[in-house]
């Protein structure tokens, strides 16, 4: 059925709505089966009108050929549920202590109610998904994360004990491709399992990157809060090298919780994954101006 255009102004709406698919179609012949690993949290999966967009924009991207991979987060949900039972919390340089009554709250709120839900919204947007822990499958074989902290009083470092809080050892991929073979979307949540039967809770930002790993992916995609990374002058920085990184922690220009966020997108890129950006989140269709657009929106990381 062919529609008359009511008005100039809805022409040029149309014009622009050919052209950017235009400018697309180069982007999509690139990334077509290829798999997209996307870190999922923050404001972008606080936002219910987010959430709806973020479901749908997944989904276009399964329609059109390319794999994308959700790895979700979940701190503020855990941090209000653990409040709401009146379990008391602590975090060390920005990690969650995880006890045993802990680490079981941690995956009743990740692997149930906001996996599920991030499940849900994709399949009412149109496609298929299925929600995974790093449980499932043994997709995720995870060791207790070893971390130290200098005592400027006896000048030595001292080994914190964090409890059940985990880092990837192995992920298997092959779970993961059969997924994808069948048309699914996986939506993991960064649970994994330990040697012997232990329960890990794993920065998501982490899965995320060991997940981009070991499927050769395309794109490691992490939304955050942010634009990106900032320069000296608070400007965004559009693309760096792995070099580049090193030199901007060395001269104290990456600090804070941007810090990890950029040893996951080196250590994705140095195994095999493409590209990483780090994006903002809060951006309606973030996803979509990074990949299919020449300009992107965030701060990309390559090898070289």
């Amino acid at each position: 059925m062919t529609t008359t255009p009511k008005s100039f102004s809805e022409t040029k709406h149309w014009l622009r709505t050919a052209e950017t698919i235009t400018e697309a179609l180069p982007f999509m012949r690139r990334y077509t089966g290829r798999t997209c690993v996307i870190k999922y949290g923050g404001h972008a999966m606080g936002d219910a009108e987010l959430s709806r967009i973020f479901a749908r924009d997944v989904v276009l991207l399964k329609q059109i050929g390319i794999n994308p991979i959700v790895v979700h987060g979940g701190g503020p949900q855990i941090g209000a549920m653990l409040e709401r039972l009146a379990v008391k919390s602590e975090f060390v340089d920005g990690l969650r202590v995880t006890d045993q009554a802990t680490v079981e709250i941690v995956e009743m709120v990740l692997s149930g109610s906001i996996n599920k839900s991030i499940v849900q919204a994709i399949n009412e947007a149109g496609g298929t998904a299925i929600g995974l822990s790093g449980k499932d499958g043994n997709l995720i074989k995870a060791s207790k994360l070893r971390r130290t902290k200098h005592d400027p009083e006896s000048n030595i470092e001292k080994i914190l004990d964090l409890g059940f809080v985990g880092e990837p050892q192995e992920v298997n991929p092959h779970i993961l491709m059969e997924l994808e073979q069948d048309d699914m979307i996986p939506v993991i949540a960064p649970i994994g399992a330990g040697v012997n039967g232990e329960t890990y809770n794993i920065n998501a930002d982490t899965v995320a990157g060991a997940v981009a790993a070991a499927m050769g992916a395309v794109r490691l995609l992490l939304l955050t809060d942010v634009i990106g990374v900032l320069d000296k002058n608070k400007e965004l920085i559009s693309d760096l090298t792995v070099e580049d990184v090193k030199r901007l922690q060395s001269d104290g220009t990456i600090s804070g919780g941007m810090i990890p966020k950029l040893e996951t997108c080196t250590m994705a890129v140095e195994n095999g994954v493409d590209a990483a950006v780090i994006l903002d989140g809060r951006l309606p269709h973030a996803m979509l101006l990074e990949i299919f657009t020449d300009r992107g929106i965030g701060t990309l990381i390559r090898r070289e």
